[in-house]
C-alpha cells in the first residue's frame, strides 16, 4: 500500500499532472500483477503496450516521429512512479527511451529516424544498444566485437552481454558497438593503437545475428535481458549510426543522460520502501502496539525518508542543468551514486521492518531487495561514479 509524497519538490502543472497519472497507473495496473509476473519471469507485453498508449515511450521525443513533444524530465518522473512498484516495468522504459531509441533520435540520418523511430516511440517495438561484452564493460578499450566493410556492407563478428529489451517478441533492433579499425596516431593503455568504435544497426532476424537463452537473474525478473552472438553479421553500410569512429563518443554522452533516468528510478524504489514500511508499520502490532511507535522503527523509516528525499533533489538538479544546456556529468554522476545507494539501503531497511515478511517473495520490499542492487552497477557502476566526481575535483 503506498502513500502519498510528503516531500515532493513542487513542480510545474504539466509535470505535477504527469506524474499524478503515472502513479495512478502504477497503483493500479502494474502494482497489482507485479508479483506474479515476478515469479513466472514473464515479460509485461501487456503492460508495455498500455505505456505506449499513454505515450510514455515518446515523452522525449519530437511530435515529427509520433512523440509527445516532452523532455527528459518528463520521463524521469514516469520512471521514479513506476520504480516505486516494479523495477523491471520501469526499466523497460528506460531501456527503451534511453538505450533504444535515444541514439537514433540524436545520432540518425533522416532515413533511419524515419524507418525506426516511429514504432520505437510509440512502444510497438523495441530496441537494444549492445555496448557491454565478456570481457569489457566500463572499459571501452576492451571491445572485441569487430565490423568490416566490404563491398557496402558491414561484416559483423563478437558477442554482447547483459544487453536489455534485445529478445522480446517486438524487439526490432540491437544497436552494436563494434572495432572498425585504428586511431591513427593514438595508443591504448596497452600501448598498442587506439582502436576505433563505431555504432551499426542490426534489425532483429539478421542472419548471423543470435539471441541466447535469458538470463536467470537474481532480480529485475521480468525484464528481457540477453547474450548475443555476431556471426559474419552484414548489414548494409548506410546502417553505421553516426559519425564513423564515434561510437563510443556518442554512447558516453547518451550514459550521461541515462544516469538521471536511473537516479529517477532508483528515487522511485527508495521510496517504495519508504510508503510500504510506513503503511506495515501502521498496521502491524508487537507488545501491544504499532511497532511505528518503536523509536527503532520510526527513526529507521525517517532516515529511509530522508535518503529517498535527497536521491530526489540531486537527480531534479541534473535534469534542470540537462534541460538548460549546462553541463551536467558530474551532476548526473552524484544523482546515479546517491540514488543507488539509497535504494539499496531503503530496501535493506525495509526489509528488517517487515521482518520475516520482507523475505517472502510476494511482499513489494522483497523484489526492491532483490531488485536494487543492479541500481549500483546498471549504466556506470558506483565506482565509476565515483572516478567522475573525483575527476571534477581535479584528484
Amino acid at each position: 500500500m503506498s502513500t502519498k509524497h510528503r516531500t515532493l519538490p513542487a513542480l510545474e502543472e504539466d509535470y505535477q499532472v504527469l506524474s499524478d497519472t503515472v502513479r495512478e497507473f502504477a497503483d493500479e495496473v502494474v502494482a497489482p500483477v507485479s508479483a506474479e509476473l515476478d515469479a513466472k519471469h514473464e515479460f509485461p507485453y501487456e503492460i508495455v503496450a498500455q505505456m505506449g498508449e499513454m505515450g510514455l515511450f515518446g515523452l522525449p521525443f519530437p511530435e515529427e516521429f509520433g512523440g509527445m513533444g516532452g523532455d527528459y524530465f518528463a520521463l524521469a518522473l514516469a520512471l521514479e512512479q513506476l520504480g516505486r512498484v516494479n523495477q523491471s516495468v520501469a526499466i523497460t522504459l528506460e531501456a527503451g527511451v534511453s538505450l533504444g531509441a535515444m541514439p537514433l533520435l540524436k545520432f540518425g540520418t533522416q532515413e533511419q529516424k524515419e524507418a525506426w523511430l516511429p514504432d520505437l516511440v510509440a512502444g510497438r517495438h523495441l530496441a537494444g544498444f549492445g555496448l557491454t561484452e565478456p570481457g569489457a564493460g566500463s572499459d571501452a578499450g576492451g571491445t572485441q566485437t569487430t565490423a568490416v566493410l566490404e563491398d557496402g556492407q558491414w561484416r559483423i563478428n563478437g558477442a554482447k552481454e547483459f544487453i536489455t529489451n534485445s529478445g522480446t517478441d517486438i524487439t526490432s533492433l540491437v544497436t552494436v558497438t563494434a572495432v572498425t579499425g585504428t586511431v591513427e596516431g593514438r595508443t591504448g593503455a596497452d600501448g598498442k593503437p587506439a582502436k576505433e568504435i563505431s555504432t551499426i544497426l542490426v534489425p532483429a532476424g539478421t542472419e548471423g545475428f543470435s539471441v541466447a537463452k535469458a538470463y536467470d537473474k537474481v532480480g529485475w525478473n521480468s525484464s528481457d535481458t540477453h547474450a548475443l552472438h555476431f556471426s559474419d553479421v552484414r548489414v548494409p553500410e548506410e546502417n553505421l549510426l553516426g559519425t564513423r569512429g564515434r561510437g563510443f563518443a556518442n554512447f558516453l554522452e547518451i550514459l550521461d543522460e541515462g544516469r538521471i533516468a536511473i537516479a529517477a528510478l532508483a528515487t522511485g524504489a527508495a521510496q517504495g520502501c519508504v510508503d510500504e514500511s510506513i503503511a506495515y508499520a501502521k498496521q502491524r502490532t508487537s507488545f501491544g502496539q504499532r511497532i511505528g511507535e518503536f523509536q527503532a522503527v520510526s527513526f529507521k523509516i525517517a532516515r529511509m525518508q530522508a535518503r529517498a528525499h535527497a536521491a530526489r533533489l540531486a537527480y531534479y538538479e541534473a535534469a534542470q542543468k540537462m534541460l538548460a544546456g549546462k553541463p551536467f556529468k558530474t551532476e548526473a554522476a552524484m544523482a546515479k551514486l546517491i540514488a543507488g545507494e539509497a535504494a539499496m539501503d531503503n530496501a535493506r531497511d525495509a526489509t528488517q521492518v517487515f521482518g520475516g515478511y520482507g523475505f517472502m517473495n510476494e511482499t513489494l520490499v522483497a523484489r526492491h531487495y532483490r531488485d536494487s542492487k543492479i541500481l549500483e552497477v546498471g549504466e556506470g557502476t558506483t565506482e565509476v561514479q565515483l572516478m567522475l566526481i573525483a575527476r571534477e575535483l581535479g584528484l
